[in-house]
């Protein structure tokens, strides 16, 4: 059931009875407000605000933003500055305005900052509710690319792992695995339970370090159905090879991701 949004001006008291009156969750109460001596413009102050209580979870997936007029008069501003904000988010995937309903939070698009963890401890700590579906699970003869990645002869037994990411229910990434066969117990199962990193540091294996590239392509007729994206929409790209304390490659994928859903987060910094 939708969720509308708390009342953001602090003490105000609702004069129009029960139908207008704010839930007293405290999930839901933000301490909205804007600073007109700032720089910043008003409707971007009020959108930071926004995105910054969907990406925390105090505005949950299928919350109501309730009545622009309303929002703008505990706020004391403009409606086209208030609507702006929410169009801003809105451009963003954060929110979206259904007819009939009014504006509604939808899933916040999940950041993975680039360093050796996994896509399900990832969503996990985000709040994101990581389900996953293994589409295949099989032992196979590498290819001359894996074998090239796992240091291994071509042709070697490996076990090729197909996995759908979801959040929420929803498609995030698609993600394909070859792990050297003998390396740890790879039942679907448990595939299906929790991320393959888990399985492996509960395997006794040691993660160290990791080869990864980024990229990007358009999505193919076959992916388009499995995530949820129309054909040829931008899809992130990812390519690892990971490596444990001794140097030994344990596993190398290749991850398609919805940018619509997802991002990388790079920090950088000055060389001295």
């Amino acid at each position: 059931m939708s969720k509308p949004l708390a009342n953001a001006a602090q003490g105000k008291q609702d004069g129009q009875g029960g139908q207008d009156r704010q839930p007293k969750d405290p999930a839901v109460v933000l301490g909205l407000g804007v600073d007109r001596s700032s720089p910043v413009p008003l409707y971007f102050q009020l959108a930071q605000q926004l995105e910054a209580a969907i990406e925390r979870g105090a505005l949950t997936p299928g919350s109501l933003l309730g009545n622009e007029i309303d929002l703008a008069g505990r706020l004391g501003l403009s409606r086209p500055t208030v609507r702006q904000a929410i169009q801003s988010l809105v451009d963003k995937g954060l929110l979206v305005r259904r007819r009939g309903v009014g504006t509604q939070v939808v899933h916040s698009q999940v950041k993975r900052p680039l360093e050796l963890s996994s896509l399900y401890d990832d969503l996990e700590a985000a709040g994101q509710r990581p389900e996953t579906r293994v589409l295949r699970n099989t032992l196979g003869p590498a290819s001359a690319e894996v074998a090239a990645a796992l240091g291994v002869a071509e042709g070697q037994e490996v076990h090729h792992v197909e996995r759908l990411r979801l959040a929420h229910g929803e498609p995030m990434a698609f993600l394909t695995n070859h792990i050297p066969a003998g390396l740890l117990d790879l039942d679907t199962a448990r595939l299906e339970a929790t991320g393959l990193y888990r399985l492996m540091r509960a395997a006794g294996l040691t993660l160290h370090s990791a080869r990864q590239s980024v990229g990007a392509r358009a999505t193919a007729a076959d992916e388009a159905e499995r995530l949820a994206e129309p054909e040829g929409a931008p899809l992130l790209t990812m390519r690892r090879t990971t490596f444990d304390d001794t140097g030994r490659a344990v596993e190398f994928g290749a991850h398609v991701y919805r940018a619509s859903r997802y991002s990388f987060e790079f920090q950088l910094l000055v060389r001295p």
